[in-house]
């Protein structure tokens, strides 16, 4: 149990610095409250409702992984280098997927909840 208190603790500061620290982090919160009672109203089974947010999360969660990239990467060199560069541009690719993923989700969802699949 303690080690389940340890972790809940480190993962709830490494929340807390992600929010501080990235705007991207805020953003991705503050849709990912709004697409809480916003699912329950598009989507068209409580399932579906579920499978919008948990859309939502997975873009946070992928940014929260950018995140500490970005971080990792800067604390070993603020110089440019080529490769660090390569490797961040990558973390932003795995954010840009999960966000069209996320947007596929939600744009299905509608098009089912007006009744045209």
């Amino acid at each position: 149990m303690l080690r389940i208190w340890k972790a809940t603790i480190n993962s709830r500061n490494g929340l807390a610095f992600a929010f501080r620290s990235e705007q991207a982090v805020r953003e991705e919160i503050f849709a990912l409250l709004v697409s809480l009672p916003l699912a329950w109203f598009i989507g068209a089974t409580a399932m579906r409702a579920v499978e919008l947010v948990c859309a939502v999360a997975f873009v946070l969660t992928v940014e929260l992984l950018n995140t500490a990239i970005e971080k990792l990467a800067d604390r070993l060199t603020l110089d440019h280098d080529k490769q660090i560069g390569r490797v961040k541009d990558m973390g932003s690719a795995a954010v840009g997927v999960a966000l069209l993923m996320a947007g596929a989700f939600w744009i299905f969802a509608i098009v089912e909840r007006l009744g045209f699949v």
